[in-house]
């Protein structure tokens, strides 16, 4: 299909909560996989945790760093070590550390350096952050020398008109309100979004009247 299903995804890169576990140790991880992921520009690390509650296994989706290989041991909680791709609070690392798939607040996945090359100095804070710099950084490096490798950089760009709600037609006609509402998924999100209310009201609606 020409859209994307959000049942269909193969998982977002998201930084797990913190547990008891990580709050006053570190939970040991190995590293499985370096997946690619074709719709953002660095790949993805697939780590297998150890469930220090239950006999199973947890498995994550981290934005992979820098020098990482499959095979290598990953620790997540306060008293990690230093190391590239390791997850720790923000406050213990020292000033000037290079970080990335930081936190924005406490609680939301990573919001802050999660494209391939970007990186976070740490000033101070209480976050937590994925030590070393998100790997692919070299990316728009390579020249394309042609234009047949151009193709796949404008494929995503182009509209197909059977695939779009508006469709095609001579003339253009939409034939249709052109106002969506905000919450749509992403094949309908076409148009004016949330230009005014959308759907049945809500609510009351005071009448007052004008005194003769």
């Amino acid at each position: 299909m020409g859209r994307v299903i959000k049942g269909q995804r193969k998982g977002s890169a998201c930084l797990d909560a913190v547990d008891f576990a990580e709050r006053h140790g570190y939970i040991k991880g190995t590293l499985k996989y370096v997946i690619h992921y074709p719709g953002r520009s660095a790949p993805l690390a697939k780590v297998v945790f150890r469930d220090p509650y239950r006999f199973k296994k947890q498995t994550e989706l981290f934005i992979a760093a820098e020098g990482i290989h499959t095979g290598q041991f990953v620790y997540c909680g306060k008293t990690a070590q230093l190391n590239v791709d390791n997850m720790l609070p923000v406050g213990p690392m020292t000033e000037g550390t290079i970080v990335c798939c930081l936190k924005e607040k406490p609680g939301d996945c990573g919001k802050l350096a999660q494209a391939s090359g970007n990186y976070v100095t740490v000033i101070s804070s209480a976050n937590r952050a994925v030590v070393g710099v998100v790997a692919g950084g070299g990316r728009t490096d390579k020249p394309i020398l042609k234009a047949g490798r151009a193709y796949y950089k404008y494929k995503a760009k182009r509209n197909c008109w059977p695939r779009h709600p508006f469709e095609g037609g001579n003339p253009q006609h939409i034939g249709k309100p052109s106002i969506i509402r905000r919450d749509a998924p992403a094949g309908c999100k076409v148009g004016l979004t949330a230009a005014h209310p959308t759907g049945l009201l809500q609510g009351t609606k005071t009448v007052q009247e004008k005194e003769s």
